[in-house]
C-alpha cells in the first residue's frame, strides 16, 4: 500500500510539474524560439526566386521587382505594432499566420501550374504579403517574451533575433531532407511551417505574472550557448553540403541533428525550472 501511495504521490507530482512548466514563461520563451526560427522565410529568396524566374517565364527585371516587394513586405512592421496595441497576444499571432500561408501558398500554386498565371502585381501582392506576415510572428513572440522577461530583456531580444537569423538555415536543412533538392516544395514548406508553429503556440505565447528569477540570467547565457553550438553545426553542414554530394539519409541526419540541437534548448528550460522549483520550496 506504501509503495502504491508513493507512486500516486510521484505521478500527481509528475503531473503537476509538467502543468505549471508549460503554463509559464520559460515554456512561453521556447515556443518564442521556435516561431522565430521559422520566421525568416524572407531570407530564403535567392534559394527560390530562380524557380519563380523559370516557372513563370519571368526576366531578371521582373524577378528583381518581386524581391523588391518582398522587402517591402518584410521591413513594414506598423501593421502588427499597431495590431498589438489594440488585440491579444493570440489575435496577431493568428493573422501572422493566415497571411504568411495565404501569400506563400498561393505563389506555390502559381509556380507549381495548379492555377492560372498570376499577373506581376498579383504575384508583388503575394509576395508582400507572405513577408509582411513575419513581423507579426515577431511582434507577437518578441514583444511578449520583452514583457515576460523584464530583467533581461537585452539578452532575450538578442536570443531571439538571432534564431531569426538562424532560421533560413534551419528551414534550408529541414527541406532538403524533407523535400530534396526540389525548390518549389521549399516555398510549400516556407508557406505550411511558419503558420504551424504560430497556431500550434498560439495560446501559449501570453504575457505571464513575473516572478524574480536569481537564475535567469544564467539561463539565457546557457541559451546562447547552445544557439551558438547549433549554428556552428549548420555552417559546417552548409560548407559540407556545398562540396560533397549528400545522400538523402546524410540530409536527413543533418535535419534530425539540428531538431535535437533546437529542442535541447527545452531540456535545459526543464532543469532550470525544476531545481528553481526545488529552491523555493526549501
Amino acid at each position: 500500500m506504501g509503495e502504491e501511495a508513493s507512486t500516486d504521490d510521484n505521478s500527481r507530482s509528475s503531473f503537476s510539474f509538467a502543468l505549471h512548466f508549460f503554463r509559464g514563461r520559460w515554456f512561453s520563451l521556447f515556443a518564442s524560439f521556435l516561431i522565430m526560427a521559422g520566421a525568416g522565410a524572407t531570407y530564403l529568396f535567392g534559394v527560390y526566386s530562380q524557380e519563380i524566374k523559370a516557372s513563370l517565364g519571368y526576366d531578371q527585371t521582373t524577378l528583381n521587382l518581386l524581391g523588391f516587394f518582398k522587402d517591402v513586405g518584410a521591413n513594414v512592421g506598423v501593421l502588427s505594432g499597431l495590431l498589438a496595441e489594440v488585440s491579444p497576444t493570440w489575435f496577431v499571432l493568428l493573422v501572422g499566420s493566415a497571411m504568411n500561408f495565404a501569400g506563400y501558398f498561393v505563389i506555390w500554386l502559381a509556380v507549381t501550374g495548379k492555377i492560372p498565371k498570376p499577373t506581376v502585381w498579383q504575384m508583388c501582392l503575394y509576395i508582400c504579403i507572405g513577408a509582411n506576415s513575419q513581423n507579426f510572428a515577431n511582434t507577437g513572440a518578441l514583444v511578449t517574451s520583452v514583457r515576460n522577461f523584464p530583467e533581461s530583456r537585452g539578452a532575450m531580444i538578442g536570443l531571439l533575433k538571432g534564431f531569426t537569423g538562424l532560421s533560413g538555415a534551419i528551414m534550408t536543412q529541414l527541406y532538403l531532407a524533407v523535400y530534396g533538392s526540389d525548390s518549389k516544395s521549399l516555398i510549400l514548406l516556407i508557406a505550411w511551417l511558419p503558420a504551424a508553429l504560430s497556431v500550434v503556440f498560439v495560446y501559449t505565447i501570453r504575457e505571464i505574472k513575473v516572478v524574480r528569477d536569481k537564475r535567469e540570467l544564467s539561463m539565457f547565457y546557457l541559451c546562447l550557448l547552445s544557439s551558438i553550438v547549433l549554428a556552428l553545426f549548420i555552417m559546417v553542414m552548409t560548407i559540407l553540403q556545398k562540396v560533397v554530394l549528400f545522400s538523402g539519409a546524410a540530409y536527413d541526419v543533418s535535419a534530425a541533428v539540428s531538431c535535437i540541437l533546437l529542442f535541447s534548448l527545452m531540456e535545459k528550460l526543464i532543469i532550470i525550472y525544476n531545481q528553481d522549483q526545488i529552491t523555493s520550496h526549501k
